[in-house]
């Protein structure tokens, strides 16, 4: 039988309703949502990744305590080992003893950086399961967010990371989702960003296929999406609204990614797909290769599930929370994000 690959696409995704895949999914944790924000709650300051300077560390404490937030830092947050915060084991302790202290409510990373994906084989998942708590940041910390959310069930929370200059935009977006457990809520994508994409095309929305997807976000940052691939940690995101972010990498290196994505699970069988602003993704001057557009534009283009680029997730000042897990609803036209239940208790 002749088929084409959009034709291709609907069928695999139609093939998601088989009885042996509800079977697998059936295996997935339930869902845990940890307990909201609230004024005054204590905030663990932890380095998972990479390392954190003193003036990064302040400007953390800074940012906490202008929240109405009270700060307990990690033991070893100041240690470095080569571009790292410390070894595996001192990262896994902060990590674990925060989990553990029953007065502190959320755990936030003061920066992303490289290096916390060797922690996913040693942390205490059952200590997790049985101490919920909102864990904040994107970039690298998508590692833990996935691990967590595939071996718990519990919800993580893709957004600013403690030392992230704090636009109204983004703070007033994760205070909704962190403090207030709406029924639902819709975010719209940030109006500076349009404003931005005037001067830098990266930040203008691009709709490759219209229409309104839901299921359970499920994302972060690219690259590490792409190596959790063949992992037990690999997030499987049929049936989900897949959100992708990077910065800094080159078209051709996004093309891998994404073809490590399909491969692995196939785009076409995630309810929707929604990419962020990827900042700084552009080929060298004078290098022959795609641009960021004609990629996305490849892998895109040929899905019949909704799809469009440029919405406010990512490495930009202007960026909303999405939570892990949660079931939500990606409306093209309307250019908006709704969460269809709390993400927070």
């Amino acid at each position: 039988m002749n088929m084409t690959r959009r034709g291709f696409g609907a069928f695999a995704a139609a093939a998601l309703s088989t009885p042996a895949l509800a079977a697998s999914r059936s295996a997935a944790p339930r869902l845990i949502k940890p307990p909201r924000l609230r004024p005054g709650d204590l905030v663990g300051l932890v380095a998972p990744g990479g390392y954190a300077s003193d003036r990064v560390i302040e400007k953390s404490v800074r940012n906490i305590e202008a929240l109405g937030l009270r700060v307990k830092l990690g033991t070893y947050l100041r240690a470095v080992h080569g571009n790292y915060a410390g070894s595996v084991q001192q990262r896994l302790a902060d990590l674990h003893a925060m989990v553990a202290d029953p007065e502190v409510k959320m755990i936030w990373p003061v920066r992303g950086g490289s290096g916390c994906i060797s922690l996913l084989s040693g942390l205490d998942y059952g200590l997790i399961r049985r101490n919920p708590k909102i864990l904040l940041g994107y970039s690298d910390i998508t590692a833990l967010h996935l691990a967590i959310h595939k071996r718990t069930g519990l919800v993580g929370f893709h957004g600013p990371v403690a030392s992230s200059t704090l636009a109204d935009y983004s703070r007033e977006h994760m205070l909704a989702v962190l403090c207030e457990p709406r029924p639902t809520y819709t975010i719209p994508m940030a109006p500076e960003n349009a404003v931005k994409a005037q001067t830098e095309p990266q930040f203008g929305i691009r709709t490759f296929t219209q229409g309104v997807a839901t299921g359970p976000l499920i994302g972060g940052n690219l690259s590490l999406l792409a190596a959790l691939c063949g992992t037990p940690y690999a997030p499987d995101f049929r049936g989900g609204l897949l959100f992708v972010e990077e910065v800094g990498e080159a078209p051709y290196r996004l093309d891998r990614m994404l073809m490590q994505l399909d491969l692995a699970f196939g785009l076409a069988n995630a309810a929707g797909v929604m990419v962020g602003v990827c900042e700084d993704c552009k080929p060298e001057a004078g290098e022959r290769a795609l641009t960021l557009d004609e990629t996305l534009d490849e892998h895109l283009k040929p899905l019949v599930v909704p799809a469009a680029s440029g919405y406010s997730v990512g490495h930009i000042r202007h960026q909303f929370t999405a939570p892990v897990g949660v079931r939500a609803r990606l409306d093209t036209a309307a250019q908006t994000v709704t969460l269809l239940e709390p993400a927070v208790s």
